[in-house]
């Protein structure tokens, strides 16, 4: 009779067995073939995009800032603090760069010589539109093609 209660295997079999299992053979890799579908497709995934943003409309810019460059949908001044990459609300004087004095208001244009215009890095998400009157009709039967 075994000292166990159970007559299951267990993990410690074969200790009291005196047995060494190693690891398991390995099996050669099996050729690609290109015709076998084997892993799920990958989705087609966005591409990325960087643009430049103005900081109360959130239109897309040229990222090319002058002195007295202007947003082309509200009007307000891009070469400001709030517009700048070194922009930091939690630094001294509100950026990350040594400047001798607070700029203020951080939405108006200065002339500040440390500015770099913002950069964000987005997906492209957007389709494109179909121009003509009949393009919401063709979108609509492009739905429905086999």
């Amino acid at each position: 009779m075994s000292d166990r209660k159970y007559r299951q295997n267990g993990y410690q079999d074969s200790r009291d067995r005196g047995e060494r299992r190693g690891p398991a053979p390995r099996r050669p890799p099996e050729p690609y073939d290109p015709r076998i579908p084997r892993d799920p497709r990958t989705p087609n995934m966005p591409g990325f995009r960087q643009v430049f943003r103005c900081s109360r409309c959130g239109t897309v810019d040229a990222p090319e800032v002058g002195l007295a460059s202007r947003c082309a949908k509200c009007g307000t001044d891009l070469h400001t603090c709030a517009n700048c990459a070194a922009f930091d609300p939690g630094a001294l004087f509100e950026c990350s760069e040594p400047v001798p004095a607070r700029v203020s208001p951080k939405d108006a244009g200065n002339t500040c010589t440390f500015f770099s215009p913002r950069i964000q890095v987005e997906r492209e998400t957007g389709s494109t539109r179909p121009s003509g009157s009949s393009g919401a009709r063709k979108a609509f039967d492009d739905l429905f093609k086999f």
